[in-house]
């Protein structure tokens, strides 16, 4: 959103905001501690009822003459039953219950104290060594309700209050700022080449001095800006395409010299190119992990996009050591697609350059969001784990890579409030090397069925 740029609209606006926020936030700490209040005050009275009703149902059911016989108590007259109760023998029969109890509600009875499931709250308790268990139970939506009435009254009078507020403020706002509005149409009638010194008799002491230099100084301004957002639009392109075309020239130099000598040197060049390449690229991505906004406001199946990363690495591969194990349901998450393709595609990478060459790498994404890549090879010492987390940190200082990409899956880990798991052996062998991330989803747990080889 465009932010006005009048002065008197965005002091009304912000100083308006500022009061919204203010009362919000201090009717949602009220809100809080009064919750937390009320959640007392009814905890204690369920447990007050408990304790109440126990002894006289012990003191009805020992003087019963047909034991183990279930007693409904009928309302004396209609009205809403917040609390209802039942109560029970040492084998879990119901000897006594509320007119409106409903057994399906209350758990078996497992101990003195309070309990929760998906609609009550319940607090139980037992005498005469355990024998006879009572049971009373208050829905859970009596609650809410009685939090929402006291959201409702906290938030309503911002209705009322607000809108005088900013009224008032606008006009506190114009009648301060009237003579910053002549002193501008002083400036609008000003050539674009007048920089004579502007009267500022009648302005502020806080913005007088502001006054002489404000038309040289904009100038400056627009200059600076103007070179800060030509060189954050081109930054990126010029990063690349220096690297390409050197590229491109070791690669046509190798295909037009038939010495061997000159060839191995353009080789290497290519090679150490392809190297710079890939780190400017990672490099981008480490900021972009550290920098960008990895969690998104709706979720979406994350089945699709590891497919394709694995897709894409498979085919410029095409050494088929690539295998992908998906669930046979939806893997729902919240995590930006970039950043998971990122994450993705670096485990993957890592992967394949140093693990076996001859042994396939496993790519798995469980049903409860665990993105798990492991592959075979020597086992890596435990301080070595320790370590490989860390910038431009390789387990084998031999291998091709720029020791960047666990960094960028554990700033992304990070980022996305989970980790990164790192172990050699893997789980269950004797050998080889895994690294796993959870991903933010509540996904239930369900077997991996869907596998996939690429030859």
């Amino acid at each position: 959103m465009m932010w006005p740029s009048s002065l008197q609209v965005r002091l009304g606006l912000s100083l308006g905001l500022v009061l919204t926020i203010l009362w919000l936030a201090a009717a949602t700490v009220t809100a809080v501690i009064v919750r937390g209040e009320m959640d007392e005050v009814f905890d204690s009275a369920l447990r007050e009822t408990a304790e109440r009703i126990l002894p006289l149902a012990v003191t009805d059911i020992v003087g019963r003459e047909d034991q183990g016989v279930t007693q409904r108590l009928a309302p004396i007259r209609e009205h809403d039953e917040f609390f209802t109760y039942i109560v029970r023998d040492a084998e879990g029969r119901i000897l006594l219950q509320s007119h409106a109890a409903d057994p399906a509600v209350f758990p078996p009875y497992d101990g003195p104290g309070f309990g929760q499931n998906a609609t009550h709250r319940l607090y139980s308790d037992a005498a005469l060594q355990g024998t006879i268990s009572i049971t009373v139970a208050e829905p859970l939506a009596h609650r809410a309700s009685v939090a929402r009435e006291i959201q409702m009254s906290l938030g309503l009078p911002l209705l009322v209050v607000l809108p005088l507020a900013l009224a008032s403020i606008i006009l506190a706002v114009r009648f301060s700022l009237a003579p910053l509005h002549r002193f501008r149409t002083r400036l609008e009638a000003r050539g674009v080449r007048d920089l004579s010194e502007v009267p500022a008799a009648d302005l502020p002491t806080e913005i007088g001095p502001l006054a002489a230099t404000l038309n040289s100084l904009l100038a400056r301004l627009r200059d600076a800006f103007e070179a800060e957002r030509s060189f954050a639009a081109n930054a990126a392109h010029e990063l690349r395409t220096p690297l390409a075309g050197a590229i491109a020239q070791a690669q046509r130099l190798r295909s037009e010299t038939k010495d061997p000598t000159i060839d191995a040197r353009a080789a290497e060049i290519e090679a150490t190119l392809k190297r710079l390449a890939r780190l400017s690229e990672r490099l981008l991505q480490l900021a972009r992990a550290e920098g960008g906004r990895l969690r998104m406001d709706q979720s979406a199946d994350v089945r699709t996009i590891t497919r394709v990363v694995v897709e894409d690495i498979a085919r410029s591969t095409e050494n088929g050591r690539l295998m992908l194990n998906l669930p046979d349901t939806p893997v729902l998450s919240d995590i930006d697609p970039d950043a998971l393709g990122i994450l993705c595609r670096n485990l993957v990478e890592n992967a394949l350059r140093h693990g076996a060459q001859n042994a396939p790498v496993e790519v798995t994404l469980t049903s409860d969001g665990q993105l798990i890549v492991a592959n075979e090879g020597p086992a890596v010492a435990t301080q070595t784990l320790e370590r490989l987390t860390g910038r431009f940190e390789r387990a084998d200082a031999k291998t091709d890579g720029s020791g960047l990409g666990l960094a960028i899956v554990s700033a992304i880990a990070e980022r996305i409030e989970t980790s990164l798991l790192l172990q050699s052996p893997r789980p269950g062998e004797t050998s080889g090397f895994q690294a796993s991330v959870r991903l933010p989803t509540d996904a239930p747990n369900a077997h991996v069925k869907d596998r996939e080889h690429w030859p």
